[in-house]
């Protein structure tokens, strides 16, 4: 018989910022900024990043934000956006091992895409993270359910560690994305953990958009909805977070 080593809790978040813009329609990095700190997360998946160089220091949001925690970051660009870099941003405080960018563009209305980071959460253990933000046409949907289901994303045979998928599908019903998901991955059941079956928008929600998806090596510890003042102005979204413990098989039983 083997024994099973369990691996320390890490703790995940995502949260589309809209591009820091809060509910009162102002575009304030610093707010999202103190969100992040509250999360007190080892890695976030944003969505909706708007990233400029040479402007001021909050106008690089991707940086701003990583700065604001002291964490590293990567950039998944789907598109410019009036010369600025747009997309997802994974930080995280782990060692990032890989990084992969994959475009989940399936209509004319906005490209659209996913960024895969391989963190070491501890000495020789990783997971695959993919922080993904799809597109809001039903139709569209369906195209990046497949281009995600296949083996140039998530069923790509080179993917050795366990998989965490997470972030803004943009599926408040169980359409196509979210029955395929569920049938190769765990899901958060949210009525469980949070009572309710709606966090968006973050004041008066009505639907449910953000989601986290996982291999069974990974075990769903704890899940909340970050609902914090400051979250409710920061952006349209609030913060979903949830802990996993990652367990491994290794030695024998004496």
């Amino acid at each position: 018989m083997s024994a099973l080593k369990e691996i320390p809790l890490f703790r995940v978040a995502t949260y589309n910022t809209h591009k820091c813009r809060g509910m009162d329609g102002r575009i304030r990095p610093l707010r999202v900024a103190q969100v992040l700190r509250e999360l007190d997360a080892d890695v976030i998946a944003l969505q909706e990043v708007v990233s400029l160089t040479g402007g001021r220091r909050e106008q690089n949001q991707a940086q701003y934000l990583a700065d604001a925690i002291g964490y590293g970051y990567h950039i998944g660009e789907t598109r410019k956006l009036r010369g600025a870099v747009y997309g997802n941003v994974v930080i995280s405080r782990f060692p990032v091992k890989d990084v992969e960018i994959y475009d989940l563009t399936a209509s004319r209305r906005e490209e659209r895409g996913c960024i895969r980071c391989d963190l070491e959460i501890a000495p020789g253990k990783l997971v695959h993270v993919f922080n993904v933000h799809l597109g809001t046409g039903y139709l569209e949907r369906r195209k990046q359910a497949h281009l995600l289901l296949s083996r140039d994303v998530l069923l790509s045979p080179r993917l050795k560690f366990p998989r965490l998928v997470i972030g803004d599908f943009n599926e408040w019903t169980q359409g196509l994305v979210s029955r395929m998901l569920s049938e190769r991955f765990e899901s958060v059941d949210i009525k469980l953990h949070l009572k309710r079956r709606r966090t968006y928008p973050g004041v008066l929600p009505i639907m449910h958009l953000d989601h986290m998806y996982f291999d069974r090596q990974l075990m769903l510890e704890t899940f909340l909805l970050h609902r914090s003042r400051m979250a409710l102005i920061a952006s349209d979204h609030l913060p979903l977070v949830a802990e996993f413990r990652l367990q491994m098989k290794s030695g024998k039983a004496a």
